[in-house]
């Protein structure tokens, strides 16, 4: 039982953090999060808060529809942990860093003018890509927290 209440809360995690990191983010606050100073704060405030609630919107029917037990305490904690782990890495800066001490560094720059082998068409002007290495390490990191935060939900 234990199992299916946390397969569950996890499933509506990981949807609501797809759609709010993606959907819900704005551009601004996307492009500003990672400002040094309170404009970057600010933004990245914003979108941690517009992402949480996304999570709690998703979550909510899930829970009432499936009849699943959880408690507030268990939500406060988990999606408390979730936006302050997901606010540390969106900040940029502390990912990277991060990345860097793991000896992940030429990866987070996969895919950007900083990598030794960033993508060039033949004319050398900058090739399309699907991705970076920031963005996968970003979303992995993302993806370690809705873990933890749904082991929360469905065990506190």
């Amino acid at each position: 039982m234990m199992a299916a209440l946390f397969a569950a809360v996890f499933i509506a995690l990981y949807v609501g953090h797809s759609v709010g990191d993606h959907w819900v983010q704005s551009s601004c606050q996307s492009a500003e999060k990672g400002l040094p100073g309170w404009v970057g704060r600010f933004a990245c405030a914003r979108h941690v808060l517009g992402l949480t609630l996304t999570k709690g919107a998703v979550l909510a029917p899930v829970v009432a529809l499936l009849h699943l037990h959880v408690t507030i305490l268990g939500l406060a904690l988990g999606l408390g942990v979730d936006a302050v782990t997901h606010y540390w890495a969106d900040r940029r800066t502390t990912l990277q860093r991060l990345a860097r001490l793991c000896d992940k560094g030429e990866f987070y720059s996969l895919g950007t003018a900083a990598h030794p082998a960033h993508p060039v068409t033949a004319e050398g002007k900058p090739a399309a890509h699907l991705g970076t290495g920031a963005y996968a390490l970003d979303q992995s990191w993302h993806h370690l927290w809705l873990l933890v935060a749904g082991l929360l939900i469905a065990t506190v």
